[in-house]
């Protein structure tokens, strides 16, 4: 959570972000069913939702870095009509790996969720470094 918030105060360049609290930073993140429901199937992604997306995989990234202490990056292709991949890596080893579908959609159904997503993705990736540390380091 922190380095999600963190990643979203370093896009803030005019500081306009810096006034608002953790919860109200983190409250684009959670998309309720019924917010779900209300967006159109097929609608195009707007730059608001795919800043999210791109926030919150480098926030993973960050993560990743500060867990296993290797640089980290990640590739976001994405769509017009919401379709795409993400994939963060570290030396040549990929550690997270996924398909996005109707990002246009993209949210948490709460704070929590969001978080225990982060993580799991975070805990995840550290291992496949910890099972790959040779592939993980990029020493070539």
């Amino acid at each position: 959570m922190r380095d999600l918030i963190d990643q979203l105060r370093a896009g803030d360049t005019y500081g306009q972000l810096d006034r608002l609290g953790w919860e109200k930073l983190l409250s684009p993140f959670v998309l309720t069913p019924q917010r779900r429901r209300e967006l159109g199937i097929s609608c195009d992604v707007d730059p608001a939702t795919e800043g999210r997306l791109r926030s919150f995989y480098q926030a993973v990234a960050a993560g990743i870095e500060k867990a296993t202490g290797l640089v980290t990056g990640y590739l976001l292709d994405l769509s017009h009509e919401g379709f795409g991949r993400v994939t963060v890596f570290t030396g040549r080893l990929v550690v997270v790996s996924e398909v996005l579908r109707d990002a246009h959609r993209f949210g948490f159904d709460s704070i929590d969720h969001l978080a225990g997503r982060g993580e799991a993705l975070v805990g995840a990736a550290a291992a496949l470094v910890r099972a790959h540390p040779e592939v993980a380091r990029d020493d070539s």
